[in-house]
């Protein structure tokens, strides 16, 4: 904690140096992003490698995959993984390991982490010592994943207990000097307005962005107002922007916007329905991960 002392008419008055102590309180010390146990998610590296030297934090590595569990035919137990197979398993992430080293490069704190485990569950589970948790954006349908091998992010945003920043296929590095927050008055949307303070915080421009009918839009810009004023407390300028919705998703809107104005990154909360409910129905987590163009810092 920093402490200021002053002179005030010969007496010394001690006063917090506020903005200071944010900047110490209100930033990640550590990130953690998940490495694919296949595929090349080189870019994704790099990015987690870029935000842990600009916000001087550590960076984890982690990948998982889980050995096959036995199986019963005609009323024997099988064992599908040989103790040969396991040691391929291990020795594969052992691999992935060296490969994740060799692409960050010079982050002063670095860590690799892995797990002989369901990677959607090891990735909650270890996300207990990191702030941020970064992973891939998802672009399959549901069920159409080998949950042995491949994270869902679908799954992994409800039990995470973290934020987690969702890295677009394609993009290669993020700035984030203009965040988006895409606003809805929900608990979800208050969690990731609070995880993203950092990135805010480092923003050279930020706009609080709600997506409304024309009837609710004088509602909306007292809701986004609100949301303005909090984050100016925390020495945050952000600007107020009510979108009316017209023939289109709210998450379309929230995308074309975020382009048009050169954003690349998103801040929204994860599921503020039940998750069945938006993948039956849409929604705008269910967008995010299906199409979103920019990366997405995501809380639930």
């Amino acid at each position: 904690m920093l402490l200021r002392c002053i002179n005030n008419g010969g007496r010394k008055t001690g006063q917090f140096e506020t903005f200071l102590l944010w900047s110490g309180l209100m930033s990640y010390a550590a990130l953690m992003v998940y490495v694919d146990i296949e595929g090349i998610p080189e870019q994704r590296v790099r990015i987690a490698s870029e935000l842990a030297r600009k916000f001087d934090a550590a960076l984890i590595g982690f990948s998982a995959r889980a050995i096959p569990p036995p199986f019963v035919a005609e009323g024997v137990i099988i064992e599908e993984a040989t103790e040969a197979d396991i040691k391929a398993m291990k020795a594969a992430l052992a691999k992935r390991g060296d490969w994740f080293r060799g692409v960050v490069g010079d982050v002063k704190d670095l860590e690799w982490r892995s797990a002989l485990d369901f990677p959607g569950d090891a990735l909650a589970r270890e996300a207990r010592c990191a702030d941020l948790v970064i992973m891939g954006q998802q672009r399959q349908q549901l069920g159409r994943y080998d949950d042995q091998r491949t994270l869902d992010p679908a799954s992994v945003l409800l039990k995470l207990g973290r934020p987690a920043l969702l890295v677009a296929p394609g993009v290669a590095s993020l700035r984030a000097e203009h965040v988006v927050v895409a606003w809805k008055d929900t608990r979800e949307a208050r969690r990731a307005v609070l995880d993203a303070i950092p990135f805010l915080r480092a923003a050279k421009r930020v706009s609080v962005v709600e997506v409304c009918t024309n009837d609710e839009r004088q509602r909306s810009l007292t809701r986004i107002a609100d949301v303005v004023r909090y984050l100016a407390r925390h020495k945050i300028t952000a600007n107020p922007q009510a979108i009316i919705h017209r023939d289109r998703s709210d998450a379309s809107h929230l995308f074309q916007f975020a382009l048009d104005e050169g954003a690349d990154l998103l801040v929204a909360g994860a599921y503020g329905n039940s998750r069945v409910g938006e993948w039956i129905f849409g929604g705008m987590t269910r967008e995010v991960l299906a199409s979103s163009p920019i990366c997405c810092l995501m809380s639930h």
